[in-house]
């Protein structure tokens, strides 16, 4: 059967990224210059720069700015230290990975788990055939097995035609979660590699990856993601070319000898995620605060379900502690007797379900809280460097929403109703960690106020600030460069620009996943589709729409305005606001475009 993904089997992923240890030491330094000049730009925005004839503007302008210097503080931190994990020999068997050996020492087993549901079982199938060409040094007992909450008949074909065990359920109770507990119920492996349905994993992942849990305490390895269906692109002057002709190519010539390779087209909803798990990810491996996303990942099996039950256990705790004081007042009595309060604790024991997975969208992230934050065991994480799998990316902008608002939704519902922060058992660390998390899908809040501002400036010429004189420039451009220059020393290797314009563009969905979360609704579970959804999907990006041209049309009215003598503004201040809105909207201009991506058109765009 063949798939569009076909033509880019051969493609390799990348190296990880180089560690420079002067490099760091100057990211460390001009970070702390970054925090100190922000800090002081801050006072002097509070203190000496705000509008007193405009606090409604003023006052909401200066709060967005200083809750997003909290994030840059968070993001400060988690950057701070980069601790390259260095992988270890493979153990030959399971005594090398335990505390307490074994009496008598066997190979190790590993069960490889693959979730899906209604993904086309042509597609397991790939990840089944690379499964078994797992490669390992030593005899290994491994299983592979097949996931199916869609209970297919077809899938089920798939499995026996490969010769892997088939599992299945009769309910979809806790969605992946629970398909993942059900599994865990079934076999009895020493690890466990989570993959989805499109995840292909390859021959090195156990040999590179098994020698972390030489330490006892290892609880989990987490790969990074790699999609290597991301589309490549045309460069600048072939892209030119075909519509300028031989002046387009001269000039898309002439500006990558400027700016360096321009590609047009390239990952259009900014799916790699070499930002995330090379820089982010990797760099929380010095506070033990590395969580787990899903595929690519592997378990200690002890690990998983020790947590487990200590988290089970204190839940039935706390709601038997409840219904023992709520029994006693309506009884009027000051306590129960033994027999009652046991049959209490047992009635709540068989109401509430063990889950190893906790059964919520994100339950990946929620398990490594559970697990981070058992301290008596002291389990700990790690983001391996090396990319030992490759998966499917959104193909459409329905898929890439619906994927974001799982993501941003499901972490939110946590912060609100979960929050690690004050979970006992994390050290500092890894709660500052985890908050720099909850934190980013804050943003949304004041990335509006950022997006809404030059607008009021343009359509009212009202300013935040007293003037815009040389006083603001004093205070806001040393920042603003020591960040930018701060930024590409600590993410080098990793382009930036589009992580912070998209960061900037996807207001919409965090603050709709921010509602959400804030009202109690269910975050659901939607599966993210696998292969393109047909249409253009506009309706998706109609926030970023009107930004775009509320902009563009207030900086068109402000300018005919100061140039027909109608209204008088500041020179420095439509400046500003003009260089402020235009970056507004060249991070806009990103995602709407790709509302009108096709992967067939993009192919075919060389002339």
């Amino acid at each position: 059967m063949a798939f569009y993904f076909d033509a880019f089997e051969e493609r390799q992923p990348p190296p990880p990224l180089s560690y420079s240890p002067w490099r760091e030491l100057l990211w460390q330094y001009l970070a702390t210059i970054t925090l100190i000049i922000g800090a002081w730009y801050l006072y002097w925005r509070w203190s000496a720069s705000l509008n007193f004839d405009a606090l409604w503007f003023a006052i909401p302008l200066v709060v967005a700015e200083t809750a997003a210097y909290v994030g840059l503080v968070l993001f400060v931190f988690n950057l701070w230290r980069d601790d390259p994990p260095r992988p270890r020999e493979p153990p030959a068997s399971i005594n090398a990975c335990l505390e307490e050996p074994l009496a008598e020492d066997r190979p190790i087993s590993v069960d490889i788990f693959f979730a899906t549901y209604s993904e086309d079982p042509e597609l397991v199938r790939l990840g089944l055939i690379d499964a078994k060409k797992l490669d390992y040094p030593f005899p290994i007992d491994l299983r592979i097995h097949v996931l199916d909450d869609g209970r297919r008949p077809a899938m089920a074909a798939v499995a026996r035609e490969e010769g892997v065990n088939y599992l299945t359920r009769a309910n979809n109770i806790g969605f992946k979660a629970g398909n993942l507990r059900n599994a865990i119920e079934q076999t009895s492996g020493d690890f466990i590699v989570i993959c989805d349905a499109d995840t292909r994993p390859f021959p090195t992942m156990l040999a590179r990856c098994l020698g972390y849990f030489r330490d006892p305490k290892m609880a989990w390895v987490q790969t990074p993601q790699w999609f290597f269906d991301l589309p490549e692109g045309t460069r600048l002057p072939d892209w030119l070319g075909k519509r300028l002709y031989a002046p387009g190519r001269w000039i898309g010539r002439a500006v990558e000898a400027i700016a360096g390779p321009i590609s047009i087209g390239y990952d259009p909803y900014v799916n790699d995620p070499k930002m995330f798990y090379d820089v982010i990810l990797r760099r929380r491996n010095w506070a033990n605060a590395a969580f787990c996303c899903g595929a690519g990942s592997i378990h200690r099996r002890e690990a998983v379900l020790e947590a487990a039950l200590r988290a089970y256990g204190a839940q039935i705790d706390r709601l038997a502690l409840k219904s023992i004081r709520k029994a006693a007042r309506h009884s009027g009595e000051t306590a129960l007797a033994g027999p009652v309060e046991a049959m209490i604790r047992s009635g709540l024991a068989h109401e509430h379900e063990f889950t190893p997975y906790k059964f919520h969208v994100s339950e990946d992230i929620y398990t490594s809280i559970e697990l981070h934050s058992d301290r008596e065991r002291g389990w700990k994480s790690v983001l391996h460097p090396y990319i030992e799998s490759k998966m499917l990316s959104p193909q459409d902008l329905l898929s890439w929403t619906v994927q974001r608002f799982k993501y941003a939704g499901g972490t939110l519902d946590i912060a609100f109703n979960d929050n690690p922060i004050i979970r006992p058992g994390l050290t500092l660390r890894q709660k500052v960690m985890y908050t720099a998390t909850f934190w980013s899908y804050l943003g949304s809040i004041w990335n509006i106020v950022f997006l809404i501002s030059p607008m009021i400036y343009f359509y009212f010429n009202i300013s935040p600030v007293k003037a815009y004189s040389g006083d603001f420039f004093i205070h806001f451009l040393p920042f603003v460069m020591s960040l930018e220059l701060a930024m590409m020393i600590g993410t080098w290797g990793v382009p930036g620009y589009a992580a912070k314009s998209s960061y900037l563009s996807f207001f919409p969905i965090n603050f709709r996943a921010l509602w959400t979360a804030l009202r109690g609704q269910k975050i659901s579970f939607p599966v993210t589709p696998k292969q393109r959804q047909t249409g253009r999907h506009l309706s998706i990006v109609r926030p970023q729409i009107a930004v775009v041209f509320l902009t563009l049309s207030g900086l068109v009215l402000a300018v005919g305005l100061q140039l027909g003598g109608f209204r008088t503004y500041s020179t420095a201040g439509l400046l500003s606001n003009a260089f402020w809105g235009l970056n507004n909207v060249f991070a806009m201009l990103g995602i709407i475009r790709a509302a009108f991506w096709r992967p067939m058109e993009e192919n075919n765009d060389l002339p």
